[in-house]
């Protein structure tokens, strides 16, 4: 998982507004050729026509069924007709339907839009992408982490799910310092994408004092073992938000310790566990701030706007 993965197939880029829009398509569990997920490739559309993004992100569990090839083929296309640029990431169900991580990575590889860097040996690597500056387009402006949350467990005695591993944080490390080095020494400011919830969602959103906007309807999903991810991305001060799905009841955004633990919102059709309509988080980077907007887009329009870190400030009840 150590790869360091420089070369992204295409180039990203605020616009001249200094805007950068990326959707969140999370846990879509498409079953070929089933009328249940119907739904989920109407929405997919209708976000799409509606949001007009730079950057579409894919944080697993994308297919339910086999033929996976056919079926990612098929959530895909939306996407890949109109020309926008999209990555994926894996979750504990993709490589369940006699197809591994390996063979789907590389059919996503050969799709028009795809912007994944060549996995050389790596099964499934870990990547960042880079969006430059809207008048420098050789300045990186602010930077995505694209990681692999893998599946379950590999330890008999740890039920449940697994977690990032001390590789994949040494090389979360070495990315962040050497972007930190070439911006003169200052942290870029950026995002995580992963599928699987770091344990620290369950520790933010049980907190009193933490503000957590949107719905939670479940315990958040995540490895019973904390490898340090979190402490990781704390340390070097990039990350301001961490993008997750897994869990199709929840899509709220909590702040934690100075960053925001936020869910996708549920994407996929009545082929899994469902009680949310399904739609797609957005997020806007503001180019040279530490900030950005998100929202959750749904079939009847717009819910839960919020900004960060200005939606996440507590009132100072002593002045008042």
């Amino acid at each position: 998982m150590g790869t360091f993965c420089w070369a992204q197939k295409g180039e990203l880029k605020f616009n001249k507004d200094g805007k950068f829009k990326i959707i969140q398509f999370t846990d879509v569990h498409f079953k070929y050729k089933n009328p249940a997920s119907d739904i989920a490739l109407e929405r997919i559309n209708e976000v799409l026509d509606a949001e007009r993004p730079d950057l579409v992100i894919f944080t697993g569990d994308v297919v339910y069924s086999a033929p996976a090839d056919s079926g990612l083929l098929q959530v895909l296309e939306p996407v890949s007709k109109r020309k926008i640029p999209f990555v994926v990431t894996f979750g504990n169900h993709d490589n369940e339907q006699k197809m591994t991580r390996e063979q789907l990575y590389d059919l996503i590889r050969r799709v028009p839009g795809n912007i994944l860097p060549d996995r050389g040996d790596v099964l499934s690597p870990d990547y960042v992408l880079t969006v430059k500056g809207s008048s420098d387009a050789k300045k990186d402006a602010a930077i995505l982490y694209c990681m692999d949350s893998h599946s379950y467990s590999p330890l008999k005695d740890v039920k449940g799910y697994a977690w990032l591993t001390f590789d994949q944080i040494a090389w979360y490390r070495e990315q962040s310092a050497a972007y930190t080095e070439r911006n003169a020494g200052k942290p870029l400011p950026a995002l995580a994408f992963f599928h699987i919830p770091l344990p620290e969602y369950n520790e933010a959103a049980s907190n009193e004092n933490a503000i957590l906007r949107g719905t939670r309807m479940e315990e958040a999903c995540a490895p019973k073992l904390n490898t340090g991810m979190f402490a990781a991305m704390k340390e070097a001060g990039d990350v301001m938000g961490v993008f997750v799905g897994h869990d199709h009841d929840n899509d709220y955004a909590v702040m934690w310790k100075g960053i925001l633990l936020a869910y996708g919102r549920f994407t996929g059709g009545n082929t899994e566990y469902n009680h949310l309509p399904n739609g797609a988080r957005i997020i806007e980077l503001n180019e040279g701030t530490r900030s950005f907007t998100s929202w959750i887009r749904q079939e009847d329009g717009v819910v839960d706007k919020i900004s960060y870190p200005a939606s996440f400030v507590k009132d100072d009840w002593t002045k008042r």
